[in-house]
Order: structure tokens, then sequence, then C-alpha cells
């Protein structure tokens, strides 16, 4: 395959549209949209859905994760000769792990940047099967095609209010991160062993601004353990929700991947529950 063609679906997907690609390689459009059926027709397969913004199809996951190694190891080529540094990285990582946890495991590794997508911790699996990232903190343990995983450890979340907000589960507010955030509703499905009504919910996509949220009375959460700190009360004292966290990266041989790979074994293996 040409590696100019897969470097161009590799932005496109990236990016998000034919336009930003071609932008981002200091091209035309018409030659982006050229490269990109070159490639489908060498290949015998749509590749990418013109969407916004623009995603690969089942057959082009595989070729921009391709794409992406390729990249990398040219990356990593080119700094061992030239002697330069910060080959880029990019993960996606849930927002409880980047507001604790994660951050701290980057710190030591001052030759790689970083490019950070985050996303619920059900979810961030999906941005490494269409190969937009690398390496994901997940909470999914089968392995994306292509990929090697290892497990981190469990986040401990805590449900908890500000002292007299809490009359019941279906009478205060419930704060969730966003759509995707089931974490309140598996935690008070376990604790009541009933299907509830739903009380009147708060969408805050912020994790500092959550748990302030909390703080300020606007209902209930499930907050990482360590960050309950007065006045913060529990809403059901002596049950708590355990999340395991596992870490997917893709199986190749590249030492920034590796060197990766052990900072952010560290960093779980400090913060997370065995």
């Amino acid at each position: 395959m040409d590696q100019v063609q897969l470097a161009t679906f590799q932005a496109v997907i990236a990016e998000g549209s034919f336009d930003a690609a071609a932008k981002a390689l200091h091209v035309t459009p018409p030659a982006v949209s050229q490269r990109i059926k070159a490639l489908e027709q060498a290949v015998g397969q749509v590749l990418v859905r013109r969407t916004k913004p623009a995603v690969p199809t089942a057959a082009g996951e595989t070729l921009v994760r391709l794409a992406g190694q390729i990249a990398l190891l040219e990356r990593e080529a080119l700094d061992a000769v030239r002697g330069s540094t910060r080959t880029k990285i990019a993960v996606s990582v849930n927002a409880d792990s980047l507001h604790s946890w994660f951050l701290p495991a980057l710190a030591g590794l001052p030759d790689l940047a970083f490019d950070l997508h985050q996303d619920d911790e059900d979810y961030t699996a999906d941005l490494l099967r269409a190969g937009t990232v690398m390496a994901a903190v997940t909470t999914q343990h089968v392995p994306v095609q292509g990929c090697r995983v290892e497990r981190l450890g469990a986040m401990r979340y805590l449900a908890v209010a500000a002292p007299g907000v809490f009359t019941g589960f279906t009478t205060t507010p419930m704060i969730l991160f966003n759509r995707k955030d089931q974490l309140q509703h598996r935690f008070r499905a376990a604790v009541t062993h009933r299907t509830l009504d739903d009380p009147p919910i708060h969408y805050v996509p912020a994790a500092s601004a959550f748990v302030e949220a909390i703080r300020l009375g606007l209902g209930w959460g499930m907050v990482p353990e360590h960050l309950v700190t007065d006045p913060l009360t529990e809403v059901a004292p002596g049950h708590h929700l355990d999340v395991p966290l596992h870490w997917q990266c893709w199986r190749m041989e590249s030492a920034a991947l590796t060197a990766l790979t052990d900072a952010v074994k560290h960093a779980a293996a400090r913060a997370l529950r065995p």
C-alpha cells in the first residue's frame, strides 16, 4: 500500500474531515480525496464514512491503526537518528483517572508528547478500536483487535451528598457526568435491588465541577473514594462500587509505548485497589 495514501487516510480520521486533513498535510482537498479514492480502490473496500466527523468503516479501522503504527515507528526512528525528542502518543482515558492518578504517570516521560482524549471508561476503547488513539484506560477486558490488555486495578466509588441533602433515591436529584455515565444507576440498583424511577438529574461534565456540585447541595453522586472529604457524607454507608480498569495498547514493538505502559502500571499500582 502507498504510504502517502495511508498517512492521508490517518489524517482524515484524526482531523475529522477531508478539509481539515488537507490543512494539516498542506495539500488541497481534491488531493486528499484522490488519495483516499486510490487507497479504497487498492484494497477494494470503502474505508471512511463521509460523516461529520469522518469515521472509519470496519475495514478502515484496521488500516488506520496500521497507518498510525507506521507513523509511530517512523517518528521513533527519526528521533533516534536526529537526536530529537517528543514522540507523540494519543491516549484515551476516563475523566476520573485523568483527574487523579493518570497525569502523574506522564510527568516522568519528558521525551513524549501526549494527545489525550477523554471519554467514559466504558467507551474509551472505542477510540482505540477506531485507530484514533494508541492506548486506552478502559473497563473492557477483552482486547481490541491488534492490542494487548493488562489489568490496572479498581477505582472505588462512594455515593455521597452534602449534609442534609439526601432524602432518598427517588426524591434527591442525581448528578451525572454525562449521558453515558451509568455509575449512579448501577449503584442504586445494587443497593435497592429494584428498578426505580429517576429523580431530577443534573449533568456536570467536568470532574472537579462534578464534586463541587455535590458539595454545594445540588444532589448526590458517585465520587472516587480519595476525593471524598468533609463535609461530604455517604448516602449508603457500608456500600461502594468498584470499577475495574484495564490498559489496552497496540501490540507492537515501540520504545515509546513500552515506556508509557510501564509508567501507567506503576502509577495505577499506587493509586488503585488491587
